[in-house]
Order: structure tokens, then sequence, then C-alpha cells
């Protein structure tokens, strides 16, 4: 008789398509089926236990399994579990709208609910469209918009045409609208190609075509999807100065950098900006249930605001906005972060974290560790010498997240970089095994 494990495996590959994977691959290996979890561990159908070094696909904050956050959405089971947010309301969506204001940078006053980081996206996109417009005169020419090469902001449509990641985007250019684009600052050192200094080209950009621009989103200090690439000090605030100088809205995409992971609530305090729309996600629920939400200045709100037969309202929506069961989960995990002072305890982990990465350095085939707080991308390289990289077939990333997964492991890469994105709540001595599995990894992908 096969075994549970075995029944469900071929019941996956028969039935289930996963994302961002290579199916044909997939049919033909044996991948874990994760069906519990505690801590910093999970643990597969067979009994196998795992160090999650990827938070869960960078959602996960306190653990799995947070006692307190359990809690919460127990008790919200026990009055209701969803009730539509169209022209209703409920107690925990205001608490939360009232604590992210609170927590999120001076200038931020609404709080508009939706499901991913993608959607978070495209509702910024879309406010900044129809504020400008609604705006009317010479405003109305402010259709579009500006992003970075190399960005990622999510899967949907207007997510993508700001994205400028050609393996992830080239596909669906013909679905998407025109945008700007200027080069990225975000490089790996031996990257010298368009050296062109991305704040000149973007002020050139700004001063032929301001009146044209709605607004300008970018990740802050780390390009994540693009390999983990930081901005250099000072790029941000530079940023904002011009979005401030020339009237065009700063939308500021912080799905993967908020929530503790650079170190600070959100990347963006770490240069003292603030933007006129947030995009917040992943980590927003500790990393329990799929919850977004997309901040806006009163300043955007009040052009929203006007007569019934005006029809300026914000005609966007989810089913599931503002789920109480997310939003029960979301202000559990910010309570979580201020009893157990969670970003103060953080910083020795992220020193620690630091100092464990400079040994594999030495590896013949890394040629790059790049890390901003709890965010590390570690590059290999056929030949760092000459920054020559290995081919896309060679799939040495994968193979070496296979070999990490043999190690007990959970790892993803981005190409062949290797991705290290641990829960906050990660112990001092999971942090040191975690990075000795990829150096072994590493070591055992290239030989």
């Amino acid at each position: 008789m096969a075994s549970r494990s075995h029944r469900l495996r071929q019941d996956d590959k028969r039935y289930v398509w996963h994302p961002f994977t290579q199916m044909q691959s997939w049919l033909h290996e044996c991948h874990p089926i994760i069906e519990h979890g505690k801590g910093s561990t999970l643990i597969d159908v067979d009994g196998r236990r795992y160090l999650d070094g990827i938070s869960s696909l960078w959602v996960t904050v306190h653990g799995h399994r947070k006692g307190a956050i359990d809690r919460a959405i127990r008790a919200q089971l026990g009055k209701i579990a969803h009730t539509t947010f169209l022209g209703l309301s409920h107690p925990l969506a205001i608490e939360l709208a009232k604590a992210l204001v609170r927590i999120t940078p001076q200038g931020l006053a609404k709080v508009f609910y939706s499901d991913n980081g993608s959607t978070a996206v495209e509702i910024a996109l879309k406010m900044a469209f129809q504020y400008w417009q609604q705006r009317g005169g010479a405003f109305a020419r402010k259709r579009r918009f500006i992003a970075l090469e190399e960005a990622y902001h999510g899967d949907t449509l207007g997510a993508v045409s700001v994205g400028g990641i050609d393996l992830f985007h080239q596909l669906y250019r013909p679905l998407l609208f025109p945008i700007w684009r200027v080069p990225s600052p975000y490089r790996a050192p031996w990257d010298r190609s368009r050296r062109l200094d991305p704040l000149k080209r973007l002020e050139s950009l700004l001063k032929r075509h301001h009146d044209q621009v709605a607004g300008l989103i970018v990740e802050p200090l780390m390009q994540a999807a693009a390999g983990m690439l930081p901005s250099p000090p000072g790029f941000l605030k530079a940023v904002r100065s011009l979005c401030s100088q020339y009237d065009v809205l700063l939308i500021l995409d912080e799905v993967a950098t908020g929530f503790g992971r650079t170190g600070t609530m959100f990347a963006c305090e770490q240069e003292g900006v603030a933007p006129d729309l947030l995009c917040l996600a992943k980590g927003l629920t500790g990393g329990y249930l799929p919850l977004a939400a997309t901040l806006a200045t009163q300043q955007i709100f009040d052009g929203f605001c006007a007569p019934y037969e005006e029809k300026k309202a914000f005609f966007h929506g989810h089913s599931y906005t503002a789920n109480p069961l997310a939003c029960a989960a979301a202000l559990a995990n910010l309570q979580c972060f201020q009893r157990e002072q969670t970003l103060r305890r953080l910083q020795p982990k992220i020193a620690l974290l630091r100092r464990e990465l400079e040994a594999l350095r030495s590896l013949p085939h890394v040629g790059d560790i790049r890390q901003v707080g709890f965010m590390v991308g570690i590059e290999m390289m056929r030949d760092p010498a000459r920054g020559e990289p290995y081919p896309y077939e060679a799939k040495t990333g994968i193979r070496t997240i296979l070999e990490a997964r043999r190690r007990g492991l959970i790892i993803r890469p981005l190409g062949d970089v290797i991705v290290l994105m641990p829960p906050l709540s990660i112990s001092q001595r999971d942090i040191v095994r975690m990075v000795r599995i990829v150096g072994d990894s590493i070591t055992a992908a290239t030989e």
C-alpha cells in the first residue's frame, strides 16, 4: 500500500500548478509537503524537520504557531469570519487602520485594504492616476509613471507595467501601459553597465516631463526580487526631494521591506523619508493570512471626497477586503512587535548574521554578499574575478537549494542568488546553523 506522502505527491503532480515553477522539472522531483510548523521550523508529512530560511516566502515574522496570533484568530472565529467592507465596517479594521497610521511615516492618514502586495501596488497606481485626473485642468496630463530598471512590484498587469525584470515581465509587454524607466542604482559591484548617474537621469526626465508624471514608484533600500540589490546611501532621500520639487507623487513599495526586515519597522525610516502612498503586505499579518494595505496622505484622500453626483469615488475593491480574521492577525502581530521589543532584540541578530556571512566570502564561487538587516542575497558566479555568471541552464541556484534541503534548510534562489530572509524570531544558534548549511550547500553545488 502506498504511503500517505506518496499519495499526496502523486495527487500534487496530477492536479496542482505551482507558482514560479517550471512544472516539467517539478513532475520529476520529490519535494517536501509541509504539514506542521513551530517557531523557525517546518515539518513535512514524513516528519522531516527543516529550518525556514526564507520566512515562507518573506512573510513569517514572529515564527510559526505564534501563540498570541493563534489566540487572536481563534477569538475572532468565535465572532465572525468575514463580512463585506463595502458599505460596512468592523472594529478590527478600524483599530488596525489607526495602528498603521500611528507607526508609519508622518503624513500618511488613510488606509485602504486589499489582499496582497500586487493589489496594494495596483491600488496605489490607480489612486495616483485618478487623483490627478480629478484635479483637472493641466493636472489631467499627469498620466505616466516612472519606475526603476530591475524593479519588481507584483504580478498583476498594473504592477507588471512598473516592473523591470525581463525574465518575469518581458513576455507581457504588449499588455502593459507605457512608463518611463530610469537606471537603477541598486547594482552588484561588478555590474558597470549604464553607469550614468540615475539621479541625474531622473532629474533630467522630471525637468522635461514632470507635467505628465503622476507618480514614481520605488522599493526603498533593497530591490528584493532583482537579487537583493541594496541602494546607495542617500538615494531614497534624493528621490523624495525630486518628487516634492516637481510635484510628483512618491509611491513606496514596502511589501518586502516592511515590518522589520531591514532592521527598522519600515525601510524608509532609515533615510527619514515619508511617501505620498505606501504599499504594505507580506509581514502585515505576521505571515498568517493574506492582507495588504495602501496608505495615503490626507491630501490624496481629500481629492476623492466630492458630491455624489461628481462620481469621484475610488471605484476599487475586493471581496475579502479587510477580512476580520486577517485584521485580527495583523493587530496581534503589531502588538507582538511592541510587547516583545522585536526590533531592539533583532539588532544583535543582524550583527551576528553579518559576521557569519563573512566566512562565505572566501568560497571560490561566491561573487558577492549583500545584506540589509535580515535581507540577504548571496550571488554565485562561475568566475567572480571576471564577473562571469553561470549559464542559466546550469541551474546552479536550484542545485544549491536542493543541497540545503538535504541538510535541513528551506531556502529559495533568485536565479543564482541565494536568498536568506529568516523569521525575525530565529534564534542566534539557528542563524549560525543556517549560514553554515548555505556554505556547505554552495560548495557541494559548485564543485
